[in-house]
């Protein structure tokens, strides 16, 4: 049987990863430009959230996907960053904007939880 908060995160990163094929003007707006490859990055990403995000509930595939995530998170860091400094960005609330910087460490301690 699943924990809720294993539930609850691998619901949370199944939905973030769809959101980068139902809004992807979104996240290749953030995309750094000095970052290649915009559209593919955005794809792999929200393709590699889906799939990592399924096998955090599955025990044989779950440490390994939660180092993915992990790797993930991190990888996706610069885009948070250029959020939350580029001036294009200024309209949006510092409140999401910058929040979205030490979400990414919560979010990494919350997947961190699943490693055996």
């Amino acid at each position: 049987m699943f924990e809720w908060h294993q539930v609850l995160c691998s619901v949370f990163f199944i939905f973030a990863g769809i959101m980068h094929f139902a809004k992807p003007k979104f996240f290749l707006a953030i995309m750094p430009p000095y970052l290649p490859f915009h559209k593919e990055a955005v794809w792999i990403s929200g393709i590699a959230e889906i799939l990592f995000g399924y096998n955090i509930l599955l025990p044989d595939l779950q440490s390994a996907s939660a180092w993915a995530l992990i790797i993930l998170l991190v990888a996706v860091f610069p885009a948070n960053i250029y959020m939350a400094t580029a001036e294009k960005f200024q309209k949006i609330s510092p409140i999401i904007r910058w929040g979205r910087l030490p979400l990414q460490v919560v979010l990494i301690w919350w997947v961190s939880l699943y490693i055996k």
